[in-house]
């Protein structure tokens, strides 16, 4: 079992990297493009034995206290089984 766990700006916080991106997409002819915001991608691979709101809780802790940033950042928590 596994956790995907997105980290993503959260709405009105400046974001210069995504900026930078569509900026770049926009050179490259990519001109339908209103805006492009990056974030962070985390896949935690948990040990057997482990039921699954368990897993939710852990990947949950893990967002909150270690992840993201809660001042500035979001996440969100997909469990795969």
């Amino acid at each position: 079992m596994k956790a995907n766990i997105y980290v993503t700006l959260k709405p009105g916080v400046l974001d210069p990297q995504g900026k930078a991106i569509q900026h770049s997409a926009e050179m490259l002819g990519f001109e339908s493009i209103d805006e492009i915001r990056q974030g962070k991608f985390f896949e935690v691979f948990f040990k057997g034995g482990l039921s699954l709101d368990d897993a939710r809780l852990l990947a949950e802790k893990l967002g909150s206290e270690i992840l993201a940033n809660p001042v500035i950042e979001n996440y969100r928590v997909d469990i795969v089984e």
